[in-house]
């Protein structure tokens, strides 16, 4: 049965994005022909990784410092029960592996930093930063202005995302809207106030999306940020 699965073409595997008109062989080609760094492997990486592996794409690198804990479970679902106290890098790779062998995944077992985000970012053609911390937003947002790279980013908080592509086709970048980041320890986060684990499926699912489109040269709206609000089920948007 394992034999059978391997023979089967690409074009079986993908045919329901192939039969899309805006996607087509051509654009499931460039997907597979893409590489693609996701920074954070949590709440919001965990849904970008999940979708971007179901797509076919063909170089899928993982950014993760951190281990799985038991309390990550609710919304970072490529983990599971029995990989707690794994690295998250290590749990992204098991999951990635059984869903899709085609994928080439490149676990990154380190803080992104001043030292090193150049030498990671600098590797892949469309960044996705799901991080959850200021430094790391910021950080990774000036090297992909440094590099030219498209920056697609997204944040989450109790019932409420955002999700805006920085920095693509020149487009303006994270500091065009909030030039500066706040004091960390000044500003919330899932760990005080909470988050409902389906919030980070939609903004992550989101996040995938535009990737996608950004790979296969599909049209995104750029210099705008969309706000997410599932308490009152309003989507707003934002531009700057």
């Amino acid at each position: 049965m394992a034999q059978l699965f391997m023979k089967q073409d690409h074009f079986s595997r993908y045919s329901r994005q192939i039969f899309i008109e805006e996607i087509g062989l051509e654009g499931q080609k460039k997907i597979r022909a893409s590489k693609v760094l996701v920074v954070g492997a949590g709440g919001l990486g965990s849904p970008v990784i999940q979708y971007l592996a179901a797509a076919g794409i063909g170089t899928l690198g993982v950014a993760d410092f951190d281990e799985v804990e038991l309390h990550n479970l609710n919304r970072q679902i490529i983990h599971t029960e029995n990989r707690v106290g794994f690295s998250k890098v290590k749990s992204a790779e098991a999951f990635v592996k059984e869903l899709n062998h085609q994928v080439k995944l490149i676990g990154i077992a380190e803080k992104i930093n001043e030292n090193n985000a150049e030498e990671i970012i600098s590797q892949y053609d469309v960044i996705v930063d799901g991080s959850d911390n200021f430094s790391t937003r910021y950080l990774v947002n000036d090297t992909c202005v440094q590099l030219e790279k498209t920056l697609v980013y997204g944040s989450i908080l109790g019932f409420s995302g955002q999700v805006a592509v920085f920095n693509h086709n020149g487009s303006k970048d994270l500091r065009a809207i909030f030039p500066e980041p706040p004091f960390d320890e000044d500003m919330p986060d899932c760990d005080s106030l909470g988050v409902l684990g389906a919030l980070p499926g939609i903004i992550g699912s989101m996040m995938a999306l535009q990737a996608l489109k950004i790979i296969t040269a599909l049209p995104v709206t750029v210099n705008q940020l969309t706000l997410v609000d599932t308490m009152s089920w309003r989507f707003q948007t934002i531009d700057f």
